[in-house]
């Protein structure tokens, strides 16, 4: 039916601006995490035998290409940024990606710098779920939004479990407690 080859059309568009024209750099051009050990960014990301450091925009800043093992600890850092220079490039009419970015709406977030998430993970076995996270501050539009109001953090019940947060709802809480008013 033309609704689901339109929907196939769509995905394969998408698969080729996100990995062929490297449509996810212009927005997040850092790497996705590093390595937490001795020091706050360790190294040992790039070793012989395993595989290279891409030169591709998006993957040259990634901070390893190890498989990751069990009880490796290491950040995950999805973020989204508005630079002008990767703007440029990208909204320039002879780079196909032109064609696919909003021009008024990029041009609305421009100066607004950009925003990252930063999580502290530990990889387990597949079957345990695959990571524990560690980091333990709000997530969610609610989870936000209750804190900005002044509810108690962290919570007795954990509205994203998805984000495998186990240590969230403990009754001993890792956090110290809230200065006093």
């Amino acid at each position: 039916d033309d609704e689901s080859e339109l929907a196939e059309s769509t995905v394969e568009v998408l698969k080729d601006l996100v990995h062929t024209h490297r449509l996810g750099a212009v927005f997040m051009p850092h790497g996705l995490g590093h390595f937490l050990g001795i020091d706050t960014h360790d190294v040992g990301g790039y070793l012989p035998g395993h595989p290279p450091r891409s030169p591709l925009p998006g993957l040259k800043s990634l901070r390893t290409a190890r498989v990751l093992q069990e009880n490796m600890v290491l950040t995950v850092e999805p973020g989204c940024y508005f630079i002008d220079h990767l703007l440029d490039e990208a909204m320039d009419p002879s780079n196909i990606l032109s064609q696919y970015l909003h021009a008024d709406l990029v041009q609305e977030y421009r100066g607004f710098g950009g925003v990252r998430l930063e999580d502290v993970v530990v990889v387990t076995r597949k079957e345990n779920g695959g990571c524990i996270n560690f980091t333990l501050c709000p997530r969610t539009v609610s989870e936000v939004e209750h804190v900005m109001k002044g509810g108690k953090w962290p919570p007795t019940v954990d509205e994203a479990p998805e984000l495998r947060r186990l240590k969230l709802t403990d009754p001993i809480s890792p956090l110290p407690p809230p200065p006093s008013a």
